[in-house]
């Protein structure tokens, strides 16, 4: 555990790249087997869940601190993160200890889920005071279930690469499913060994697993700077869930962007996907669509899907499911993503023209014969349901997350202008790490009716926490403090003074919220100092922006 603490130190403390990336590789390189397969589980972003609640955590460290609840509470919010408040609080550790991280896991934190809490109490008590506060940090975010680092799966494959010799690409594919704890007890040192371990021939073609996902950098700058639109393939910028259909050896797997098998939640696609050919990946959208329809329906309806892990044929009836290929990442066993999107577009083509299966269609390709008529097609796509235009280099291959191949990028998303309303704050909450004692999550809300409503009030509708520069999250700080209303543990009522534009990609209609309204990926625009609170927008603005029949 000290040398793992040791290394979130580390990592924590700077904020370049590549010294991140060095900490790794070392850590890599000299950690056992064993520990360095749970510090990659962790470092990708692997989760063991919540192992004790909160509220045991609280209740517990401020008995052995000697602090009154109101003084935790105070110390807790000043410093806005529960794992850091508890580890400096308590007492300076009895004895030192320093048992392997895989230990930690396995014979300590991974039982405590079949403890009751007056037998967990005791043991958590013992490990705090062996640790120091640096440890006490780690094992309280791995109790919590909170352990974030701020270094990304790709930082961690870089680091593997470096400290092992590795193909980053072979690594990254191998990556796929290893922070999957839901079937199994986590990764252990034979785990790791295979993680690292020299290329074998035809690794893919052995398994079911999924090719790392390539992904597109959002268009920045103007369309001259792209070169000739003959260059680039021209497609819609489907609003679902991206995923991989992979058949081989007479199975078939569907794999979601995050890694997580599916199939089972997509049974209509099944008997398709058995007609291709063995050796087959299919890279696509998985959207909800109506067999007349012209258009998919709202994501909300795939949302169903999605959550579901039982489908019913209601279900099935209501909300039928297509796979829209665009790219052929396998074909006959071979790997083709070295291989130009031109060429891989061709072997798409003649694999789908077919029909051989109804529920996975080919995904058309715009006609953009000049750049001028790619912006007259992006200008419509708010009114056919997709989020913008995705531009593709026809002679890109396929490449491994979100890498630039060419300094302007082979994947672009061109995406509409956000929906927007005018909202009053109406909730603040303070943040965590390093906007820890700064008010930055806030609740906004919108009219019920017009001014002219005696009975309007303002109903929440959305929470956001991004858009604002350091230096307006410490004016609107200042301001929350100076108008509370009222205080639910952490959460501040604050009187309307503020307005802010908030944009969102989508908007449904739902019943689990006090507006009957829901929007996807909220954010704040920019801060409305120029409009009084009375001009903010309804419900009725809300609803305007709702899609054609929802």
């Amino acid at each position: 555990m000290k040398r793992f603490a040791t290394l979130y130190d580390a990592l924590d403390g700077t904020t370049s790249t590549n010294a991140r990336v060095q900490a790794m590789a070392a850590y890599f390189g000299q950690a056992p087997a064993e520990d360095a397969a749970w510090a990659v589980f962790f470092l990708a972003g692997g989760r063991l869940g919540r192992l004790v609640p909160t509220a045991e955590l609280r209740t517990l460290a401020a008995r052995m601190a000697g602090l009154p609840d109101w003084l935790f509470d105070a110390s807790y919010q000043t410093v806005g993160d529960l794992a850091e408040t508890i580890a400096w609080i308590l007492p300076d550790a009895e004895a030192g200890e320093d048992l392997p991280l895989s230990a930690w896991v396995r014979e300590r934190l991974q039982p405590l889920r079949a403890l009751e809490p007056a037998a967990r109490a005791p043991l958590v008590a013992a490990w705090w005071q062996a640790l120091d506060g640096h440890q006490r940090f780690i094992l309280n975010k791995l109790l919590t279930g909170g352990l974030r680092v701020g270094v990304s799966r790709q930082l961690v494959i870089r680091a593997l690469a470096q400290a092992f010799d590795r193909d980053p690409r072979v690594l990254a594919s191998r990556m796929i499913g290893y922070t999957d704890i839901g079937s199994a007890d986590g990764p252990d040192s034979a785990r790791f060994q295979a993680l690292v371990a020299p290329e074998q021939a035809n690794e893919h073609g052995r398994s079911g697993m999924p090719y790392p996902f390539f992904l597109a950098h959002s268009m920045t700058g103007s369309s001259d700077e792209l070169g000739p639109c003959s260059d680039w393939q021209v497609e819609w910028k489907w609003d679902g869930i991206r995923a991989q259909l992979v058949r081989r050896r007479g199975a078939g797997w569907l794999w979601s962007r995050g890694e997580e098998l599916i199939t089972d939640r997509f049974p209509e696609l099944k008997e398709p996907a058995g007609r291709l050919p063995d050796g087959s990946v299919l890279d696509g959208e998985l959207l909800c669509w109506d067999d007349d329809a012209d258009r998919p329906l709202p994501f909300s309806r795939l949302q169903t899907r999605i959550t579901r892990k039982r489908t019913s044929a209601r279900l099935l009836a209501e909300s039928p499911v297509v796979l829209l290929a665009y790219d052929l990442l396998e074909a006959d066993g071979e790997d083709l993503r070295t291989q130009s999107l031109a060429s891989r577009r061709a072997r798409l083509e003649a694999l789908l023209d077919s029909g051989r299966a109804s529920r996975i269609r080919l995904a058309p390709v715009l006609a953009g014969p000049d750049w001028p008529a790619v912006l007259a097609l992006h200008r419509t796509a708010g009114g056919l349901g997709v989020e913008g235009l995705m531009l593709k280099r026809r002679a890109s291959g396929y490449g491994v997350g979100r890498v630039r191949t060419d300094p302007r990028g082979d994947w672009l998303k061109f995406k509409i202008e956000p929906m927007s309303v005018d909202a009053v704050l109406l909730y603040a909450q303070a943040g965590h790490g390093r906007r820890a004692g700064l008010y930055t999550d806030y609740t906004f809300g919108v009219w019920s009716g017009p001014p002219q409503d005696p009975e309007r009030r303002l109903v929440p509708f959305a929470k956001a926490y991004s858009g604002l520069s350091d230096e307006e999250i410490r004016a609107v700080d200042r301001i929350v403090r100076s108008h509370v209303r009222e205080r639910f543990g952490p959460v501040r009522q604050v009187e309307p003074v503020l307005v802010f534009e908030i944009g969102f990609e989508g908007i449904a209609r739902s019943g689990r919220h006090k507006s009957g309204i829901a929007v996807r990926f909220p954010r704040m625009l920019r801060w409305r100092r120029d409009k009084p609170v009375g001009e903010a927008d309804t419900l009725a603005a809300l609803e305007r922006l709702l899609p054609e029949g929802a």
